[in-house]
């Protein structure tokens, strides 16, 4: 009975992806999860009597309709709950700004600010939607062997090089969106500071960096790349919280015959002559298999899990590499009522309550938050970032109370002045509330409870390095064929039978499920 075809190590999204294709062309599979429940950082948990939290991720666009599809995740409970609009950016001086509720709205909206901008926001769109024709459909595809190309390996190159072509003039903005900095491409397109710090959050989300830094487009693109209920760019809350997603694949996987353990933390991947035969568990317990897919990230898996000296040396060094910087803190706050913001007034749930509520002025402000955080202290002025869930989806907390959801920048991981504490994280949790009472009066007043995660207890409670939620950083050099290492990128490893399935793996982080889909298909082909 611990013998199996395929044994995947992490029960997130994408592994348990993985599994569930495994599982559709019969395979034998287990699922080993170190927690007590599956579904890696996009978790709906009891954090507070009564409510629902999503404890980590806590909105979806990004995952593949094509796995909602083939895994008939509606008929085990996957329901996405539309928000419209996306973003609500209140400001000090009483007017605010809403995105996401069609082009012509947004249009109108943002000519409150700047006719120009107006002008020039459906063109920038539109330079997206042509820069995400090139890119998306590479979020399924294999990458190819850069460091030992076959004719297939150079195929796959060249049709990607070709499809850049066919961009023409374009091209140059591709490349851009895909290497440089967000700032420099905001200030060309438009004048409006409150749209910019607006859209600006978007290229920092999960990144150690500020907008002006390159790499920061990438992270700003890689936002709209999604869809919900087939409307592109659309983002949504999952019913019941961000476990409505992962328990759904868990439903269809065991459907299929998957077997999921909780509870049972992977020590050690065995091996024989170069080969994987098996993982050795915390307890003891050891279960069997050929095949053997990853789905934490590389140094768990080659610096923990493998003992490093059994590895080629260049590979050995090239895991070494890998960044796992984060500032990123998520603060979970039980509310008895939602906000009433001075720019647009009420308890009541409305627009302002739907989207994400950015607190940020200018792109300046971003700056300012980075330039404390780069010299190792968390931001003096955060940049918080605040979601009401329960505004659209009443399953999630008591009758007539509220869960607002904050992401937060600037945390490092290693402060300057020491570890963090039970001490310095309330404080750093009082700045962030400081910042919404400046744009909410009344909101402080209002809390029930909270928990605050830094990048350490992000670590800690979830398995990513550095509190990493991307399972490591994505600059251009640690993108398609070169993530998660050059050579590598086809989801296989130096030791035979042993894959990476997680988002160490391509196409990357955030709640996507494609890296799981394209592990399983390499599996499949043996």
């Amino acid at each position: 009975m611990s013998t199996y075809d395929a044994i995947i190590i992490g029960g997130g999204h994408n592994g348990l992806v993985t599994a569930a294709y495994l599982a559709k062309a019969k395979w034998k599979v287990l699922v080993l999860e170190r927690r007590y429940i599956v579904g890696g950082a996009s978790v709906t948990e009891e954090t507070f009597p009564g409510y629902k939290v999503s404890t980590a991720a806590y909105v979806n666009s990004l995952f593949r309709p094509e796995i909602v599809r083939d895994l008939n995740l509606k008929a085990h409970g996957f329901e996405a709950i539309e928000r419209n609009p996306a973003s609500f950016s209140p400001f000090l001086d009483g007017r605010y700004l809403m995105l996401g509720r069609g082009l012509a709205q947004d249009t109108q909206e943002i000519a409150k600010f700047s006719k120009h901008d107006a002008e020039a926001y459906p063109k920038y769109e539109a330079m997206l939607e042509r820069v995400a024709s090139v890119i998306e459909p590479t979020l399924t595809q294999i990458p190819p062997n850069v460091l030992k190309p076959g004719i297939g390996d150079l195929l796959e190159m060249g049709k990607l090089g070709r499809s850049m072509q066919r961009m023409g003039p374009a091209m140059n903005e591709a490349i851009e969106m895909l290497s440089g900095a967000a700032r420099p491409i905001l200030d060309r397109w438009f004048e409006s500071e409150e749209l910019k710090g607006t859209i600006a959050t978007d290229a920092i989300i999960g990144a150690f960096m500020a907008p002006s830094m390159p790499g920061t487009a990438y992270v700003l693109f890689h936002h709209v790349m999604g869809e919900t209920n087939g409307k592109k760019g659309v983002w949504a809350y999952m019913r019941g919280g961000m476990g409505g997603l992962t328990q759904s694949i868990a439903r269809a996987a065991k459907d299929l015959g998957v077997e999921i353990r909780t509870e049972a933390e992977v020590e050690t991947i065995l091996t024989k002559n170069g080969a994987v035969t098996g993982v050795a568990l915390r307890n003891g317990d050891e279960f069997y298999a050929k095949k053997i897919a990853s789905g934490v990230d590389m140094h768990l898996t080659f610096e923990k899990f493998l003992d490093p000296r059994s590895l080629p040396p260049e590979f050995r060094d090239a895991v070494a590499r890998i960044g796992y910087e984060s500032a990123s803190v998520k603060i979970n706050v039980a509310i008895d009522k939602l906000p009433s913001f001075t720019a647009l007034p009420g308890h009541e749930p409305g627009l302002q309550h739907h989207g994400t509520v950015h607190f940020c002025p200018d792109q300046d402000f971003i700056e300012r938050a980075y330039d404390d955080a780069k010299y190792g202290m968390p931001s003096r002025e955060p940049v918080v970032e605040m979601c009401l869930p329960s505004s659209l989806d009443d399953t999630i907390a008591p009758p007539g109370k509220h869960l607002a959801s904050m992401f937060v920048q600037y945390a490092p991981y290693a402060r300057k002045d020491g570890p963090w504490t039970d001490a310095n994280k309330a404080e750093f949790a009082d700045r962030c509330f400081d910042i919404v009472e400046r744009y909410a009066p009344g909101f402080k007043d209002s809390v029930l409870d909270r928990q605050i995660l830094t990048p350490v207890d992000i670590e800690a409670k979830f398995g990513l390095t550095g509190g990493n939620i991307f399972q490591g950083t994505m600059p251009l050099h640690n993108l398609y064929m070169f993530r998660p290492v050059p050579g590598y990128a086809n989801y296989r490893t130096p030791v035979k039978g042993l894959y990476m399935c997680g988002s160490a793996a391509h196409p990357g982080g955030g709640v996507m499920g494609a890296p799981g889909w394209n592990a399983a298909r390499e599996m499949l082909k043996g």
